[in-house]
């Protein structure tokens, strides 16, 4: 089921995070955080490294560690080009180096717990 469905899941995912960061979101809630985007980009790209991960490992075979690089690296540019995007495409939006920090960090993060999940050994009783 997790092969047929993480494909599709995936790229609308993808899409879905391309529109939000490049429209325009008027009358957002605050939420009483500073530095409450940031933390929005550093859980999206979990999300975003996680879903690739499970991609290119469960849709397309890769083995484990492989699947995970290709989900930090494939995360990091796609960060970098949103924001590149946001500059360049928009006039409501500039590019961040700190989203793009926080994003990598996300993505980052995301790629250490899949490693960790992926050596740790279950001992059977």
């Amino acid at each position: 089921m997790l092969k047929k469905v993480i494909f599709f899941l995936t790229l609308t995912y993808t899409l879905v995070l391309t529109l939000v960061c490049l429209v325009r979101l008027n009358n957002l809630p605050d939420i009483g955080v500073s530095f409450g985007d940031k933390i929005f980009h550093f859980l999206a790209y979990v999300v975003l490294t996680i879903l690739w991960f499970g991609t290119w490992h469960y849709r397309f075979g890769l083995k484990t560690n492989k699947s995970i690089v290709y989900a930090l690296v494939f995360a990091i540019i796609f960060g970098i080009i949103i924001e590149v995007l946001q500059d360049t495409l928009t006039d409501y939006r500039t590019l961040d180096a700190h989203d793009i920090f926080a994003n990598s960090l996300g993505a980052l993060l995301a790629s250490i717990v899949l490693w960790f999940k992926g050596t740790l050994q279950v001992k059977n009783s």
